[in-house]
């Protein structure tokens, strides 16, 4: 989408020059998790794309205030779907990485999403200076699941914001029963 790429930029471009560096390139995390033949798509998306309310959809959440989270076009949907898609796989930088290939990993990281804080989407989050965004998803998911997610990271000249407010979430989460 056009408005997120130019938001992106815009965003990044008065980070840069608040932290008095060079702009980065921005990347966005969305994550396929295979599991007994099945492969899974985790990604968070606004609820007014194609699959509003599909059956994939786990959580929801407000963008920029919680009072217009009343409304679709200011809430996100956590999507664990089947046979999801990534539109944007084709432009992964370095291509897709693999993080594990254990079957307990994916089923824990599968699991994580039932768990995930559905907080404002792009605010600050957890007393970090990071974005609540689709990278927290993914850094939670991972480092729920007790997977290296605090090695993975974007590459080089890149940031992802949102993954260390993910990385804080997780570490502070209650483990499961």
């Amino acid at each position: 989408m056009p408005i997120v790429r130019w938001s992106g930029r815009l965003y990044e471009a008065l980070a840069a020059r608040r932290d008095g560096r060079e702009a980065c390139d921005l990347f966005h995390a969305a994550l396929q998790v295979f599991l007994n033949g099945e492969r899974f798509t985790l990604e968070m998306a606004p609820a007014w794309g194609a699959s509003h309310g599909g059956p994939g959809v786990v959580a929801t959440g407000p963008v920029g205030f919680h009072v217009l989270g009343r409304s679709r076009f200011f809430r996100y949907e956590v999507r664990r779907w089947r046979e999801g898609v990534i539109p944007d796989l084709d432009y992964a930088v370095d291509g897709p990485r693999r993080v594990s290939s254990d079957p307990a990993s994916s089923r824990a990281v599968l699991d994580s999403t039932l768990t995930f804080p559905t907080e404002i989407w792009g605010r600050h989050a957890f007393g970090t200076t990071d974005m609540w965004n689709s990278n927290s998803l993914i850094a939670w998911a991972l480092f729920s699941a007790g997977l290296d997610a605090p090695r993975l990271g974007p590459p080089n000249n890149g940031r992802a914001p949102g993954w260390s407010a993910g990385l804080v979430a997780a570490s502070r989460r209650e483990p499961p029963p």
